[in-house]
């Protein structure tokens, strides 16, 4: 099980890291973020029946813990636990001045959006096709195609007026 977690580890820490700095706020809140996530995948391993792909299930962790994260953080009284066996280093952000001020425009923009929304976005960028955001998100295919089209205007006017 071990190894397999480790794998699984491997393959997607850079998605669920970059999921987990949409839904985190200060700087060290996407690590501990990360670290839930994990846990959270390490305690589900034994359960996973292969119903779904093994990525989908991950994704569906992911966004579950985050938003779930995002609901308690909202609460003034949340503590978080901190997991200090797992070592993660983020991804190397670009040095590009430009780069980073965009990503910071577009999760300004994305944050505003409701946690569905932001569910569906998120997982748009990470180069999902509609068929899997509605797998893991348990709408209709057509359904997300619809919030897409409206998530897309939204966040085209929110970065228009950022830029201008």
């Amino acid at each position: 099980m071990t190894e397999i977690f480790e794998q699984l580890l491997e393959k997607n820490k850079e998605k669920i890291y970059r999921i987990c700095r949409i839904y985190a706020v200060s700087p060290l809140e996407p690590q501990d973020l990360f670290q839930e996530v994990v846990f959270a995948i390490w305690k589900s391993i034994p359960s996973f029946k292969g119903n779904s792909n093994i990525d989908t299930w991950v994704y569906r962790i992911t966004l579950n813990v985050c938003l779930r994260f995002k609901q308690k953080s909202a609460k003034k009284d949340f503590k978080t636990v901190k997991l200090e066996a797992i070592q993660f280093i983020p991804v190397e952000i670009s040095s590009d001045s430009d780069q980073q001020e965009k990503y910071k425009k577009l999760a300004s923009c994305i944050s505003k959006l409701n946690s569905e929304n932001t569910s569906i976005i998120v997982l748009y960028l990470e180069g999902l096709k509609y068929k899997e955001i509605a797998k893991i998100t348990g709408l209709t295919e057509n359904h997300i195609a619809v919030k897409m089209k409206r998530i897309k205007k939204i966040l085209l006017n929110c970065i228009t007026n950022k830029i201008a």
